[in-house]
């Protein structure tokens, strides 16, 4: 990305190589944080990437990376979006070669580790074979063997230990780098000139011990948990991996009066392209001719195909399943849906939860904290230990202490649950943007919910003309007309009756949209007004002659012409046969439900009460809907608002959490923080549900992290030894460590088989 295309406010994510934990991660956020021209910068250690907001005209992207690099990491190229289908994804080649990288490091420890540890610990278990283990030279051998362990396959943590004290900052590293070169500083001192440590072995140089296994061990077993720990994190990144898969590699366009197979990467808006029985649909566009049956469960999670007709929108990447049609592209590239949708999780995967930030604060103050409780573990335990056993005692406990204490675990409590909640969402048609609404998500005490669209299936049917002063066919084609500008549901209602009808609506010469009110156009050179009485009131209109109040469920158009009124036009709008559920799974879960609508309320109160919904605001204009949910907050209640127009955005923007139908305006979509792809409302429960799933993960990882920290240190320690005579040994520390991480790491996982059907 050059600073010459970059805008304002620009936004950059870049993988970062090197980070081991969350103090790592910490360190880097900083650096970014402090370069000039940078406004925000979040680094995420489970997906192992930075997200900056910056200033092009103040930095560029070559300045972040020198920034990263300065920190003592290093920064890939930016993640501009997911690689074109059939072509491999830089990022995740390169993860894929630091895996093998960090697999022959585990593969070259453990072959030189396993006849160490013999050596080391065999007499130990085995008695018996202590007369043929206890042979001279051993530590020399000994000494053969660790060395390519430390210094080849653990050099990583040597590097990055000095990198950091070059920063004056410490991390896991550092932890790892003191513990181990400390067990094996000493065993070579033991090993070339045992009577410097002659006094506190009672007198005996040739009873000084060596501990090389120690320190081989404890790189080994790290590795092996740094080896599990990326597996299991790749299996995270699975929903953006297995969306990008979705995609199809060739489209049959129609080009110069024939057919051919070209790459989905060369179709252009405006081309021809067939679809056949079986195939993937290669882009975004609406039926030509023909019809079909599409599977769409892919984006919505639907399990039943939807029927496909001329003019019907279609989705790149779902699957045609019977019929043949042809189709005009209109969205390819990063503007399909599906690409968008993988924009979306990569975004919501890299950010941060709120609660994220206790462990970010906790990580940035641990590992200094435990080398301090290191160096007291050493000085205590060579004060007050027989003179005999005075320095191994302090030396196992101190490397213990070191090793138990690497930070992995809460650095990866928080993020890798937020990644797999929000791949999960995503498999199901729930986009949820990133960690701040997944986790407002599960406070929820309010739920409010727009009507047409939202509730009902906002494909309302005219069901009733009544003209005043014309005929039925030219009220109907006027307001048809004036009503082409707008993108509301009962527009599409109106011009759709005109059109079966045989009526040809005119283009308006004039459209202005009267937000709450309805329209004001110019049509054939006459004004005409299509809204509510409310709209009628404020341009003047009387309505004398109009008809009754509509009955329940139906909505009352007024019409005038040239200032004066012309008619109504009733319009009704049917109930989602899935709303009624989804309601009842909504107060199962203990949420108080209002409906909020513009619309007037006799109809809203017939549709609240065929759905079960408690409580009806109605008549309400779009700085009203706002307004409400501010009244709510104001009252203590966490709001979710459910919408799908451009007069919910104001509402979704003020409430805790705005979900928006996926189905409806742009607008509405980018001023949620979730996305119902589907437009089903038992998305929301859906939401709540995972959001309810996911934050018991996170609170689960936490409680584990630090309280294995919490027990863990102090074992290491040594506490328990005066009670027990047990002593925790390095090498057992360092299992545990690798241990938790990969714990954590798997409790996440389950996210992926939660049934957001069912749960609560």
């Amino acid at each position: 990305m050059s600073t010459t295309q970059a805008r304002p406010g620009t936004r950059v994510d870049m993988p970062v190589v090197g980070m081991h934990c969350a103090a790592c991660a910490a360190r880097i956020e900083r650096a970014l944080a402090d370069a000039p021209g940078v406004s925000q910068a979040a680094v995420n250690f489970a997906t192992g990437r930075a997200t900056v907001a910056y200033d092009p005209a103040a930095t560029d992207v070559a300045a972040l990376r020198e920034a990263v690099r300065g920190a003592g990491y290093d920064a890939l190229p930016p993640v501009g979006g997911p690689a074109r289908p059939g072509e491999p994804d830089p990022e995740q080649a390169g993860r894929d070669a630091a895996l093998r990288r960090l697999r022959l490091r585990f593969l070259l420890a453990l072959v030189l580790t396993v006849p160490l540890a013999v050596l080391g610990m065999g007499g130990h278990l085995v008695p018996s074979l202590a007369p043929y283990l206890d042979f001279p030279g051993r530590p020399w051998v000994e000494l053969a063997l660790a060395t390519p362990v430390l210094f080849v396959a653990g050099w990583e943590f040597f590097a990055g230990a000095w990198a950091a004290a070059r920063h004056r900052a410490a991390d896991m590293n550092t932890l790892v780098a003191v513990g181990t070169l400390s067990a094996y500083v000493y065993s070579v001192v033991a090993t070339f000139a045992p009577g410097v440590f002659a006094g506190a072995h009672a007198g005996h140089p040739a009873a000084v011990a060596v501990y090389y296994e120690v320190a081989a061990v404890i790189i080994t077993l790290i590795l092996l948990g740094r080896l599990l720990e990326a597996g299991a994190r790749s299996r995270t990144g699975g929903a953006i991996r297995a969306l990008i898969g979705l995609a199809p590699k060739t489209a049959r366009v129609e080009r110069g009066g024939a057919e051919a197979d070209v790459p989905v990467a060369e179709v252009v808006p405006g081309d021809i392209v067939r679809v056949r029985p079986g195939e993937k649909i290669p882009v975004d566009g609406t039926v030509l001719d023909g019809s079909s049956a599409v599977d769409e469960g892919m984006l919505t999670g639907e399990p039943l195909p939807v029927t496909k007709r001329p003019g019907d929108p279609v989705i790149g990447a779902t699957v045609n399943t019977t019929g043949s049609f042809r189709m005009t592209a209109t969205k390819v590239g990063a503007d399909t849906v599906l690409q968008q949708i993988v924009r979306l999780v990569r975004e919501a995967q890299g950010s941060k939860a709120p609660i994220q930030r206790l462990a970010d604060v906790v990580a940035g103050y641990f590992v200094p904290a435990v080398l301090c409780v290191a160096v007291a573990t050493f000085v205590v335990w060579f004060d007050l230990s027989p003179p005999e056993t005075r320095l191994s005692f302090a030396l196992l406990t101190f490397v213990s202490v070191l090793i138990i204490a690497c930070p992995c675990a809460l650095g990866l409590a928080t993020p890798t649950a937020v990644m797999v909640g929000t791949g999960r969402g995503a498999r199901a048609g729930v986009l949820i943007k990133g960690g701040g609404p997944l986790e407002t998500a599960h406070r929820l005490t309010t739920v409010v919910l727009d009507k047409t669209g939202t509730v009902t299936e906002g494909k309302p049917a005219v069901t009733e003309v009544s003209p005043v002063g014309m005929s039925a066919d030219d009220l109907l084609r006027l307001a048809a007309g004036a009503e082409r500008g707008s993108e509301h549901p009962l527009a599409r209602a109106v011009i759709a009756d005109a059109e079966a009808r045989g009526l040809t609506p005119p283009r308006p010469e004039r459209f202005e949209a009267v937000a709450g009110h309805g329209l004001d156009a110019t049509v054939e050179g006459k004004r005409v007004l299509v809204g509510n009485r409310r709209l009628m009131a404020a341009r003047g209109v009387s309505l004398d002659g109009a008809s009754l109040p509509p009955e329940a469920g139906r909505t009352l158009l007024f019409v005038a012409v040239e200032g004066a009124f012309a008619g109504t036009i009733a319009v009704a709008d049917p109930v989602k046969p899935t709303s009624k559920a989804a309601v009842e799974r909504l107060h199962r879960m203990g949420l108080e439900l209002v409906l909020l609508t513009g619309d007037n309320r006799t109809t809203a109160e017939a549709v609240a009460r065929e759905v079960g919904i408690d409580r009806v605001v109605a008549e309400v204009l779009p700085e009203g809907k706002a307004a409400e949910v501010e009244k709510l907050r104001a009252a203590g209640r966490v709001v979710a608002m459910v919408g799908d127009g451009i007069n919910d955005a104001p509402a979704l923007a003020a409430a805790d959490v705005g979900v928006a139908m996926g189905t409806g305006t742009d607008v509405a979509i980018e001023a949620a923080g979730i996305t119902l792809v589907k437009g089903d409302l038992g998305g929301v429960a859906s939401a709540i549900a995972l959001s309810r799933a996911t934050m018991r993960t996170i609170r689960q990882n936490l409680f584990f992290a630090f309280a294995y920290n919490v027990l863990g240190i102090p074992i290491a320690a040594g506490v328990l030894y005066p009670l027990t005579g047990w002593l925790l040994s390095p090498v057992l520390a360092s299992a545990a460590m690798a241990l938790s991480s990969v714990s954590v790491v798997a409790n996440a996982l389950r996210l992926n088989r939660f049934d957001l059907r069912r749960g609560a």
